[in-house]
């Protein structure tokens, strides 16, 4: 994920330093005169100050006829406080780096394109690469302390952006009214139905009982499919025909759950675009009639850009509560992430890495800070 991110920082880095010290040499030895290299344990200031010591003594001996041994300059530069010299002020200079706004924008764009290559959307790059700018922009920083400083904040952004999950397991058990019931709705294709049976899977080896619900009357061998997986899980199925009202299906799933004191019900529902406004409106049934506790997004980490209006618009319909994001283990850029987390608020759940049912697993900040390369 993010290739080349890491490797970048190391040479921005470096070649801030490298021309900070050219910066250091040259402002010295514009202030510095040729006369004061050849003695530059002695200031001008000081210079004038011997000098008029030992004129103001030589006048006075001449008043009174006294003859006073003139202190030699040797002598007086031994009361003199020491004072850095010229090599040494070149040295204090360059020890600290301060990167000033010039020096940001010299790889600000490549770090947009950075990110926007990897699947982050404009708006989130933009604000990455204003936030990291914020931080650093101004600050005086030792030379090695430049790039994990660079890293430092950059990570923070990310861990700022992304909102912790909560524990799905957990909220069921908690919940004192049984069922807990949790929506699922996504666009088609996303690999939602396999997503549901996976969670169904983890929360019975959990203890967690609960029944699925087949809302998904319109795609040809949906419940045939959601059917399927139930058995193989051992999961009970709710269904109605084809051409039937999800929310109908969604309500007789919950009716089955408190006869039976079951703990949760998982409502899928069909795949539809999120352009097409009469399905966006029966999914908003659905969400209402079944008085969903959760309504979880499901959609691709490889889907880029497009997974942005996509979720925008689930959320406007019936306000999500997390993300799920599916073919995490073919995605090598991690961007997707990124972008849903900031433009929706909402904490991305979990991960699907592949077909299994126990490949599903739990999001982790740390974990995908990690996979960018910004941790050692």
């Amino acid at each position: 994920m993010f290739k080349f991110l890491k490797e970048k920082i190391s040479k921005w880095t470096k070649k801030i330093s490298s021309e900070k010290e050219k910066e250091a040499e040259i402002e010295v030895s514009k202030t510095a005169p040729e006369k004061e290299i050849e003695d530059f344990s002695v200031t001008k200031e000081e210079k004038k100050k011997i000098k008029k010591e030992i004129k103001k003594a030589e006048k006075k001996k001449k008043e009174k006829r006294i003859v006073e041994p003139i202190k030699k300059k040797e002598e007086t530069e031994e009361l003199t406080p020491e004072k850095p010299g010229f090599f040494k002020k070149i040295t204090s200079k360059i020890k600290k780096v301060k990167i000033t706004e010039k020096d940001f924008g010299v790889y600000e764009e490549e770090l947009e394109m950075i990110l926007l290559e990897n699947n982050v959307a404009l708006e989130v790059a933009e604000k990455i690469t204003k936030e990291l700018k914020e931080r650093i922009v101004g600050k005086e920083l030792l030379k090695k302390e430049i790039e994990p400083e660079i890293k430092d904040s950059f990570k923070e952004i990310i861990r700022e952006i992304l909102i912790d999950p909560f524990d799905l397991p957990n909220a069921i058990k908690e919940k004192k009214e049984k069922p807990y019931v949790v929506l699922f709705c996504g666009v088609n294709g996303t690999g939602k139905t396999t997503t549901i049976a996976k969670i169904a899977d983890s929360l019975k080896n959990k203890g967690i009982s609960c029944v699925l619900a087949a809302a998904d009357t319109f795609r040809a061998a949906s419940i045939e499919q959601i059917k399927k997986h139930g058995e193989k899980i051992g999961v009970k199925v709710i269904s109605h025909d084809y051409g039937s009202d999800p929310a109908a299906v969604a309500y007789d799933a919950i009716e089955y759950a408190k006869k039976h004191k079951i703990d949760a019900v998982l409502i899928d529902t069909a795949g539809r675009m999120h352009t097409a406004k009469n399905l966006m409106a029966q999914i908003e049934k659905v969400a209402k009639v079944s008085k969903a506790d959760t309504k979880l997004f499901v959609g691709e980490s490889i889907t880029g850009n497009d997974v942005i209006e996509q979720v925008k618009s689930f959320d406007w319909a019936v306000k999500i509560d997390g993300i799920i994001l599916t073919k995490a283990d073919i995605d090598e850029k991690g961007g997707t992430a990124l972008s849903v987390g900031y433009v929706t608020k909402k904490p991305i759940l979990y991960l699907g890495t592949g077909q299994e049912y126990n490949k599903i697993e739990p999001f982790d900040k740390q974990k995908f800070i990690w996979k960018l390369g910004l941790e050692d």
